[in-house]
């Protein structure tokens, strides 16, 4: 059994405030007298120390993902406290999130990224299938994001797994070379990478405010955020995509009277195709805002109105919601 010193320390890198589920390491200032590379041993600077928060704002994260019944068992959140800490301190990273875990036949996929400088180029995806072991999650590539939605199997849960996807009745604009195969091969680490990838650009959400684009174009956290009013909290114009923009840049000009360039710079939900491929809840006596992307089910947002704590986590089969068009 461990002590109470000892679980503080596993589970120190638990933090609340931020994007993705808020399993992250913060980020503090070396004590007083001690010189910033001694960490490291890099010279003109190091990688600084985690942040150690109080054990309840640790655990309020997961009881919000709650509400939606997705949660971790106490045995997975410690294990992956742990090594996400280690994730952190060996990439250098600035903060280390926790995305949310794919489910497996044999095992389930967990999924994580971190970041330097800035917080939407900049991340770096891992994934592992025990939480203590991360691997570089590659580059989704055009061609296996779209050979990943028409997949009907499960994922095993072996990267090393070459599936043949039939491609019998569909037409993809994919490589000329591949068009007329009746089936293409395609690696279940690289189908991970494109599910993840896929997921992001259409369901990971942050409030308005959260991001702060700097005048060099660098993307951060906004350390002014204070959460969204309650009138606020009630509009889909108050969330934005958390992906590099793909609308026009003068959308949000034309139709926000209080555009902002620093912080209305990513896509609103409001304008995803169908209306009404969001679920849209209040819980907490109307205190925390619940957002569920019906096209991807399992991926779940929150927000504690009036507060600067956010974040979504995934929890799912991978599958996209393909007849929701004709569910509405």
């Amino acid at each position: 059994m461990c002590s109470a010193s000892s679980l503080d320390e596993v589970m120190q890198v638990f933090n609340f405030r931020g994007r993705g589920f808020c399993l992250r390491g913060e980020r503090a200032g070396f004590p007083e007298g001690r010189p910033a590379g001694a960490e490291s041993g890099r010279p003109g600077g190091g990688h600084e120390a985690p942040f150690v928060g109080d054990v309840e704002e640790r655990l309020c994260s997961l009881d919000k993902i709650g509400y939606s019944g997705k949660t971790l068992s106490n045995e997975k959140r410690v294990l992956l406290q742990n090594s996400l800490l280690i994730l952190q301190n060996d990439n250098h990273f600035q903060h280390v999130y926790f995305w949310g875990h794919i489910y497996g036949i044999k095992t389930d996929y967990f999924v994580a990224y971190g970041y330097e400088k800035d917080i939407l180029k900049g991340r770096v995806f891992y994934y592992s299938t025990n939480c203590i072991e991360w691997g570089l999650l590659p580059k989704a590539e055009p061609d296996a994001k779209q050979l990943s939605l028409i997949v009907s199997t499960q994922f095993q849960g072996d990267p090393a797994l070459t599936i043949a996807v039939d491609m019998e009745g569909y037409d993809l604009s994919i490589q000329d070379s591949l068009v007329h195969m009746p089936e293409i091969k395609l690696k279940e680490e690289d189908r991970l990478a494109s599910v993840v990838s896929l997921i992001n650009d259409e369901a990971a959400v942050v409030p308005r405010g959260a991001l702060f684009k700097g005048t060099d174009g660098i993307i951060v956290e906004n350390l002014a955020f204070t959460g969204l009013s309650m009138l606020e909290a009630k509009q889909k114009c108050s969330y934005l995509h958390y992906r590099i923009p793909q609308q026009r840049w003068n959308t949000n000009l034309l139709i926000r009277p209080d555009y902002n360039f620093a912080l209305d710079f990513l896509d609103t939900i409001d304008i995803d195709i169908p209306e009404g491929c969001w679920s849209h809840q209040f819980e907490m006596g109307g205190r925390l805002s619940i957002l569920r992307s019906l096209y991807w089910p399992g991926m779940t947002f929150y927000h504690c109105v009036g507060t600067p704590e956010h974040g979504f986590m995934y929890t799912g089969n991978g599958r996209w919601n393909i007849d929701l068009p004709f569910m509405l």
